[in-house]
């Protein structure tokens, strides 16, 4: 699975399935892909949600204002993601 820096995914798996997260970094470890997640709420940017390609449903949508934000290696902000994630319609998490 390709998953991309500022791409839109919902989680399949866990408690937090069913829940709306950005890209924020890919992994691989032992030939399996990890995504770092945050939603800006119960996940935030110090402490991003690791989990495994497979247990998350990836969107066509890549925010174009994320993928600015950290590739030009601004401070990130947790309200940048949770406007990005309603921008495109998306429900925030509530589990946590």
């Amino acid at each position: 699975m390709d998953l991309q820096i500022g791409q839109i995914v919902f989680s399949k798996a866990g408690k937090d399935r069913g829940c709306a997260f950005i890209v924020v970094g890919v992994d691989s470890e032992k030939g399996s892909e990890y995504a770092l997640l945050v939603d800006g709420k119960s996940r935030r940017v110090e402490n991003p949600k690791r989990k495994k390609a497979k247990h998350l449903q990836p969107t066509n949508i890549v925010d174009a204002g994320i993928v600015q934000l950290i590739t030009s290696q601004t401070q990130l902000k947790d309200a940048d993601f949770r406007t990005a994630l309603k921008r495109w319609n998306k429900e925030e998490c509530s589990h946590g």
